[in-house]
């Protein structure tokens, strides 16, 4: 039973977040494609209903982690839209102060720990985290994203089993959307119910509609409340689907055009619309202002981006040792 109501403003809510992960990564591909923002760019398009209702069902104050598809994430969690625009440039007024571009950002004041390169490296990350918030004796909790190619590395069974052993406050997402890169989930995987790899752990595992946010929410929300009662972990499978490729220089050869038009026919964003018009939660006016809202963020943090200064080339040395003085920083 869902301990966080839905309401008219968790709607309103829904599709006003959805929007700005929208546009956002919209234009994100478009200032890659002007070679403005460089490396590797993962967007989150399609995606969007499982962090809108996984942040309708949490607190501020619990963090998240997760792969290197994580602009949406930091957005969902609060951290400036500028600042991840400066971020994706490279810019000193990034997130990361320019220094860990798309697929490195943390935001220590909003609880998002990252934007991690490494396939699978997050997994442990999360459950250390969630022992922290243990250990500190708080009801926080961690979120800890994946995708379905991660599910494959051996850091998963362990960090399950220790995630277990010691009841730690974390739920482990495995956003499932049908492809690890460009290899189906059907050609890699002995059992393609991805949710049942935490069923050996004795962790309450099950697969969740990742287009729709209500079933999130609630999926999300019973996970906390088995989180904050001192439970354990949860291992959610959420069933989504990215309508672009896996980075900007996917071909996407590996799946049909029929597919892709398939899902997109259950666009969450479309469907939240449907639902705010239905029960008369907002007319056409609030949609137009809420459109006209977004697209001045998303303006604004490009501006923001293409105005702020690069980094100086003295930031090489800082914030690689917590030690100030560590001796094998070399001397100016």
């Amino acid at each position: 039973m869902s301990s966080v109501a839905i309401t008219k403003d968790t709607y309103l809510m829904w599709y006003e977040l959805m929007l700005l992960m929208r546009r956002f990564e919209e234009k994100t591909g478009q200032l890659y494609g002007q070679q403005k923002i460089r490396g590797f760019c993962h967007l989150y398009i399609g995606q969007e209903a499982v962090l809108a209702g996984a942040v309708s069902a949490l607190r501020h104050e619990d963090s998240m982690i997760t792969t290197y598809r994580d602009h949406a994430h930091a957005l969902a969690k609060g951290t400036s839209p500028g600042a991840i625009m400066a971020e994706m440039y490279g810019k000193a007024t990034g997130i990361s102060k320019g220094k860990g571009g798309s697929m490195h950002m943390f935001d220590k004041e909003n609880h998002f720990y990252g934007g991690h390169g490494i396939v699978g490296g997050q997994i442990p990350l999360g459950a250390g985290i969630a022992f922290a918030e243990k250990f500190k004796g708080t009801d926080n909790l961690n979120v800890c994203y994946m995708g379905d190619g991660a599910v494959r590395q051996g850091a998963l069974g362990e960090t399950f089993n220790m995630a277990a052993l010691w009841k730690l406050p974390v739920i482990f997402v495995c956003e499932n959307n049908g492809y690890a890169m460009g290899t189906s989930v059907a050609r890699s995987t002995a059992d393609i119910d991805i949710y049942k790899l935490g069923l050996p752990y004795g962790i309450p595992s099950s697969a969740v509609d990742g287009m729709d946010p209500v079933a999130v929410h609630n999926a999300m929300d019973e996970a906390a409340q088995r989180a904050r009662a001192g439970e354990g972990p949860t291992f959610l499978e959420m069933r989504t689907y990215r309508f672009k490729g896996h980075s900007m220089s996917d071909p996407q050869k590996y799946r049909t055009k029929e597919e892709v038009e398939s899902y997109k026919a259950k666009d969450p964003i479309e469907i939240v619309k449907q639902e705010i018009e239905k029960n008369g939660y907002a007319d056409e006016k609030w949609f137009e202002e809420i459109a006209a809202k977004i697209k001045g963020q998303v303006d604004e943090a490009v501006k923001f981006a293409e105005e702020s200064p690069w980094p100086e080339a003295s930031e090489l040395y800082t914030d690689v040792y917590v030690q100030s003085d560590y001796p094998y920083i070399r001397e100016s």
